[in-house]
């Protein structure tokens, strides 16, 4: 094995987290503050320094592992040059260490039956890694899996320990007031910036330098960790709750709306499905598609691939030329969505007169949804238009909508159908790195 100074493979300003033996080490921090790669890289080092210790992670959604702390893994495992001794397993998601058989297991609370029966067969389940902890919305889940993983006593040197790490979206979370608001003994809470990241670039920073200039509020939650903010929400009647996305898909009383906004290289290309009651006045979210470089190939296949490529999609007028490229490449139904002056607001006074359901697989859509605010003036008071940021798949369902009305009387599901304007002929996961 090739000897490697630690220090350099993992940087500074994480020394309290790497030497921490709490039960519990939380920490929120921006975009760039390398906490999820820290985390990554302390797991695969003290895993092969501890031959008894097995590994837990957790997301809401399972399914959201494979690119997020699976590939973060992965990375940490070549990072360290450690790769001929760690095994990748695909179906189910593992890692395995290949001298002790030591086992990193992926699960998602969205199966709760896996997750309460997870154990292993050698050594001990000793450690729990909580990735994005914020889309854990229920403190009683998070109480639930506390309860049960890591279980029983654990010989020394082993110990005992949950980690959350999370980006902190909403001051209203309960992890504010179970880790931050009060000290005790038995938790490390630490905020982290990407001013500790010593692995961006200039391009990289100048990013931050330029979102502190303009967008300061955005700065302050992406940017330096703190908590997002409560007041100035354009979206406030929403929440995140698990429900059976089949069943909303073959309800008759529902209708099924879609929206695409385009991006490429600094901003991605956004996806949105949803189900609309339009006399109960709520809208389930339940899939998304948030993806940057995308060409209008690709986004072709997505849809077929998710199978929406016969529905009614309402797109971004301001491209029309990849409307029409989708379109002629199979996106048949593919609509442009009404642009003008009055465009923005209407959509989303449209939206603000439903109550929105978030499945937890959508995690982007919960993110925007934490932090799409009104745009302020210098004087702090907020201006009748929305802040220009994090806000893709904000357009997109607001695309989605377009065509809805509430409908107040009559059958669950009575809807009133406005055509869209014709513009042609009819719009951060990891995958392993410094995060």
């Amino acid at each position: 094995m090739n000897t490697i100074y630690l220090p350099d493979v993992v940087g500074g300003g994480y020394r309290e987290f790497w030497h921490c033996r709490k039960r519990y080490r939380v920490v929120k921090g921006g975009k760039g503050s390398k906490k999820s790669s820290t985390a990554a890289l302390w797991y695969i080092y003290h895993m092969m320094k501890l031959p008894e210790s097995n590994l837990l992670v957790v997301r809401q959604v399972y399914r959201t592992h494979r690119d997020s702390t699976f590939a973060q893994l992965k990375w940490a495992i070549g990072r360290l040059g450690v790769e001929r001794y760690w095994q990748a397993l695909e179906y189910p998601l593992e890692l395995r260490y290949r001298p002790t058989g030591q086992r990193i297991l992926f699960r998602g609370f969205d199966d709760t039956d896996k997750l309460a029966s997870t154990t292993v067969s050698s050594g001990y389940l000793c450690w729990v890694w909580i990735e994005e902890a914020f889309e854990i919305r229920s403190e009683d889940a998070f109480d639930r899996l506390d309860l049960s993983a890591p279980r029983g006593e654990v010989p020394p040197p082993l110990f005992k320990q949950t980690t959350l790490t999370f980006n902190p979206w909403s001051a209203e979370h309960w992890l504010r007031g179970r880790f931050f608001e009060s000290q005790r003994p038995e938790v490390l809470a630490m905020t982290t910036t990407y001013r500790c990241n010593e692995f961006l670039d200039q391009a990289d920073l100048a990013v931050f330098e330029e979102m502190k200039r303009r967008q300061p509020q955005r700065y302050a939650v992406a940017g330096m960790g703190q908590w997002g903010v409560c007041e100035g929400l354009i979206y406030t009647d929403w929440r995140i709750e698990p429900f059976d996305i089949e069943e909303v898909k073959r309800d008759g009383g529902l209708q099924q709306v879609f929206g695409l906004d385009y991006g490429y290289s600094n901003d991605p290309t956004a996806f949105i499905a949803a189900a609309v009651d339009t006399v109960g006045r709520r809208i389930y979210l339940y899939d998304e598609h948030y993806e940057k470089k995308m060409l209008n190939s690709d986004i072709a296949a997505m849809l077929r691939r998710k199978g929406y490529a016969k529905e009614r999609i309402r797109a971004d007028a301001a491209e029309p030329k990849s409307n029409e490229d989708l379109r002629r490449k199979g996106i048949l139904r593919l609509t442009a969505a009404r642009k003008g002056p009055d465009s923005v607001i209407n959509g989303i006074a449209r939206i603000q007169e439903f109550s929105l359901l978030v499945h937890p697989r959508c995690v982007h859509t919960a993110a925007e949804l934490s932090s799409y605010v009104w745009k302020k003036r210098g004087d702090g008071t907020s201006m009748n238009y929305p802040e220009d940021d994090n806000n893709h798949l904000m357009d997109a369902l607001r695309y989605a909508m377009e065509g809805v009305r509430p409908g107040g009387e009559g059958r669950r599901g009575a809807v009133q159908i406005f055509p869209s304007v014709d513009a042609g002929i009819y719009s951060d996961d990891v995958r392993g790195g410094w995060s």
